[in-house]
């Protein structure tokens, strides 16, 4: 069988597949259902100093090879994420986690990230600058190299834990956005979070999400996010994690050809609960049917 183990910023992954955040709760949820320790690791829910309720029902909207999400950042907060969530976890999952950090403000970035930084468990810091769903802040600071750079600094003087800036697509120029990111100081960048879409009830004549607008993902997403993975992973000397509409063992071996380290499944997981445990399985047989005896050696192999 072939090699499927990766490196990610230092720390050393079974296989490359990732569960993303907002798409597989603390994870011992999944647990229940299958041993995570399948997993590469997995981003855990979205993380802010404060609990949040969230965003006004309806959330969610069905489309075309997607759906459509505005859950707004519903989680416990920092510290009933270290005292509860965590110690449950750690009951079921026995290696490093990625926790990923959102905020309304530089300070809060860094604020979470400090209070996390002790949890043995963790083992990156997925810093989410490119939610669309909240309003003054996610997306916001994800938009301008300028911001981008502050939270990116502020967060590396909060932890010496590596850190991985996940990125929005809903920009003119990713590029430029990714750069930043490793001038100031990040281990690696993630992409893409969700595009910004909406739907329109038909017979009420008006949004179907109560937020108007929220993030569109799924398989419709990929050659987008295949797209600007192969652009920031040409321009970039920093791991790229990429994700986007992944749904398959082919989707996988696609994104690291161009130029992934590894890859992220979201809304898959929503699909089917197994989706991840389902694509690390078939990996070994697509790898044969391909010539790939390793997976490290395909990384960036279409660039």
């Amino acid at each position: 069988m072939g090699k499927m183990s990766v490196n990610l910023c230092g720390i050393e992954l079974d296989n490359p597949v990732i569960p993303a955040s907002g798409t597989f709760g603390f994870g011992y949820e999944f647990a229940e259902i299958y041993d995570i320790n399948i997993l590469g690791t997995f981003s855990f829910k979205g993380t802010t100093k404060e609990a949040r309720f969230g965003n006004d029902l309806p959330r969610i909207a069905e489309c075309t090879q997607g759906m459509i999400n505005a859950v707004g950042l519903q989680n416990p907060g920092v510290e009933k994420v270290i005292s509860e969530e965590l110690p449950k976890l750690k009951k079921c999952f026995h290696k490093p986690v990625m926790a990923n950090v959102s905020g309304f403000s530089v300070e809060e970035y860094a604020h979470v990230c400090s209070r996390l930084d002790g949890e043995e468990q963790i083992g990156w810091f997925e810093v989410n600058v490119s939610c669309p769903n909240v309003h003054g802040g996610g997306m916001s600071f994800g938009t301008q190299p300028s911001a981008v750079a502050q939270v990116v600094s502020a967060v590396r003087k909060a932890t010496k834990k590596p850190i991985i800036i996940k990125l929005s697509p809903n920009v003119t120029d990713i590029v430029s956005i990714a750069k930043a990111c490793e001038d100031n100081g990040a281990d690696a960048v993630s992409l893409v979070n969700t595009l910004l879409g909406m739907r329109i009830d038909l017979k009420k004549r008006k949004p179907v999400i109560a937020n108007v607008m929220g993030g569109f993902s799924g398989p419709a997403i990929f050659p987008v996010a295949l797209r600007m993975v192969y652009q920031v992973s040409k321009a970039v000397n920093i791991p790229v994690v990429g994700m986007g509409g992944v749904s398959s063992a082919e989707d996988v071996i696609e994104m690291m050809l161009a130029g992934a380290t590894a890859v992220e499944v979201g809304t898959a997981n929503l699909v089917d609960p197994e989706a991840c445990k389902k694509i690390i399985e078939a990996l070994p047989q697509k790898m044969e049917e391909l010539g790939i005896d390793d997976l490290k050696s395909i990384i960036g192999g279409a660039c």
